[in-house]
């Protein structure tokens, strides 16, 4: 936090100066001397300047020490660069899925990206014109290469080649796309595609520092089977995934989440046997920690309790991390009141009673009798709390009649929505370790069947529906 004391004189300049800020604050002039040394800011500190700033027309990142401005209006504008790879053609998908979360799209392709796809294909899918050339007259006439890339919110290069991210970090600028990137001031992403081996490279990893230290956000290729057939890191990200990284850095709009408290559970628990061995689950964490990324990306505060996972933190959450079912309740239930629940974590059902201090060791009378009683029901317990969350949904992992037992488990714990998936099968690990799940999501309404995606895109989607819950629960007051 090296930088707060220089960000936090920004925020008083943004708000009018010292005295408008200890007015605001009710504190008087050693306070704020105080929270800029200490780099601390109390909770309910945070929340005034946070509000006095939006106001202002600035949202405000602690976590990241950063001012965004906020739009008035119409939507964030991204440029977006397809280079030329196999993946190019993943590029079309892309500005769809853009345009569909409300993103104003212009495309930019390089010579060898329109030997994958065409500018029609592009142009048909944003309604706009897609940009080539940089020596064109008609273009410079109209617009100009500086002017499309200053009126750009944001530059997104998907995918992002070996060869142009080489460009990019020497500076090169012999064609419109790397030239944009050259005159743009505003934030650049670039999501690599390419061949393992190339990823690998030292050359490309030694260009991906560089364009880093620039201050140029890479979303890093994903593991798999690549396009000429080899095995290992390369696939440029699913569009779930970029887009959710776009929102959570990017986005400024205004969502029925905005400012609401969200808990969400994730991961395994573990119930120790004795001081060695513990009672487990094949969760992996990575369903629950999507769903916190994606209530951050809608300006959401998340609280996450995650048992033991192998997940880096989601950035911006409160996490809380747990090992035994009953530790996560207990953080379940102080981390209330919240405006929902979402429970994702696949917790234990029983824990051993009277486990050992240490390790049981093998005799000659056989294995151990293990009792074993009921942990607390998490879902249950937060469904029926006097402070339970206006909306509580529960996830159901099951390996036979999915729809009849997440509908019977929705009633059991009395709460709102039920999220179920399939995990039967012998390998658990293609299961709760991948990176896509098939959901059916239960309601009072009734059952919606979703096709495969990935666990982001899932998420994006749940939270897509909370939103809208929470959009026609507003409404509703409103009319009562």
């Amino acid at each position: 936090m090296s930088d707060f004391p220089s960000f936090f004189d920004q925020i008083i300049d943004r708000l009018g100066g010292r005295e408008a800020v200890q007015v605001l604050l009710g504190v008087g002039p050693s306070a704020l001397s105080n929270y800029r040394m200490r780099a601390s800011l109390p909770a309910r500190q945070q929340a005034r300047l946070a509000a006095a700033l939006k106001e202002a027309g600035w949202l405000l990142d602690l976590d990241q020490l950063r001012l965004t401005p906020l739009r008035a209006r119409g939507p964030l504008r991204i440029l977006l660069i397809i280079t030329g790879g196999i993946a190019a053609y993943k590029g079309l998908e892309l500005a769809r899925r853009l345009m569909d979360r409300g993103y104003h799209v212009t495309g930019v392709m390089t010579e060898s990206a329109q030997q994958f796809i065409t500018p029609l294909s592009l142009a048909a899918l944003t309604g706009e014109k897609v940009y080539s050339a940089l020596f064109s007259l008609t273009d410079e006439s109209e617009m100009g290469h500086i002017r499309l890339a200053r009126r750009a919110d944001l530059v997104l290069i998907a995918p992002a080649t070996a060869n142009f991210l080489a460009k990019m970090a020497a500076g090169l600028a012999d064609d419109l796309a790397s030239t944009l990137c050259l005159a743009t001031d505003s934030p650049v992403v670039a999501a690599p595609a390419m061949n393992p081996v190339m990823w690998a490279h030292p050359a490309t990893q030694h260009n991906l520092a560089t364009l880093q230290q620039r201050a140029v956000h890479i979303i890093p290729p994903q593991q798999g089977d690549t396009a000429c057939g080899e095995i290992g890191t390369g696939r440029l990200p699913d569009a779930a995934d970029i887009i959710s990284y776009v929102d959570r850095q990017f986005s400024c709009r205004e969502s029925a989440l905005s400012g609401r408290h969200i808990l969400v559970t994730s991961g395994p628990t573990y119930e120790p046997v004795d001081s060695v061995r513990y009672i487990a689950n094949h969760s992996s964490g990575k369903q629950g920690h999507a769903l916190a990324m994606a209530c951050l990306a809608r300006g959401a505060q998340v609280t996450l309790v995650s048992g033991p996972v192998q997940l880096a933190d989601p950035p911006g959450a409160r996490v809380i991390r747990v090992k035994s079912a009953q530790q996560m309740h207990d953080a379940c239930i102080d981390s209330l009141p919240a405006d929902a629940a979402l429970c994702a974590a696949a917790v234990a059902d029983w824990h051993v009673v009277g486990s050992r201090a240490k390790k049981i060791k093998k005799g000659t009378d056989g294995p151990p009798q293990l009792t074993l009683a009921e942990n607390p029901d998490i879902l249950a317990s937060l469904s029926r709390h006097a402070s339970r969350p206006a909306l509580v949904v529960g996830f159901a992992a099951e390996t036979e009649n999915l729809k009849i037992q997440a509908m019977e488990k929705r009633a059991r714990k009395k709460c709102d929505w039920i999220v179920g998936n399939l995990v039967g099968g012998t390998d658990m690990a293609e299961v709760f370790g991948a990176d896509e799940n098939q959901v059916s999501l239960v309601t009072q309404d009734g059952v919606e069947d979703w096709p495969r995606m990935s666990k982001q895109a899932v998420a994006d989607k749940l939270a897509d529906r909370i939103e809208e819950w929470f959009d026609e629960q507003h409404r509703q007051s409103k009319t009562a």
